[in-house]
């Protein structure tokens, strides 16, 4: 958990860079990474804390979602801030929290 969180870090402030066209990119696709990022660090959360309260689980992971989103904008590295990865890391953590949820009821 303290890696991925440290290198989730580390992907979402480092400097921004220009984008090359490849077959598999989309318009949204950071949109994407972001939901699918934050999936999985609600899941891993949720593995690491089982008997967290969600109130405290969606706390602490909008905490730090908004606080990327800051630091990207202060930094001047070429990233900025948007409202919509906001709401995306929101949804993704949602997902992350429901399927640890589903498969904890399923198979624990």
């Amino acid at each position: 958990m303290p890696i991925y969180w440290a290198f989730l870090t580390y992907m979402l402030l480092k400097p921004g860079e220009e984008n090359h066209e490849y077959w598999f990119m989309f318009s949204g696709i950071d949109k994407a990474l972001h939901l699918s990022i934050f999936a999985a660090l609600g899941f891993c959360f949720m593995a690491a804390f089982p008997r967290i309260k969600f109130s405290y689980f969606i706390q602490i992971i909008l905490i730090y979602a908004f606080l990327t989103e800051i630091l990207q904008e202060e930094m001047g590295l070429g990233r900025s801030m948007e409202n919509l990865d906001i709401i995306a890391d929101t949804i993704g953590c949602l997902i992350g929290y429901y399927i640890y949820k589903v498969l904890a009821k399923r198979f624990l």
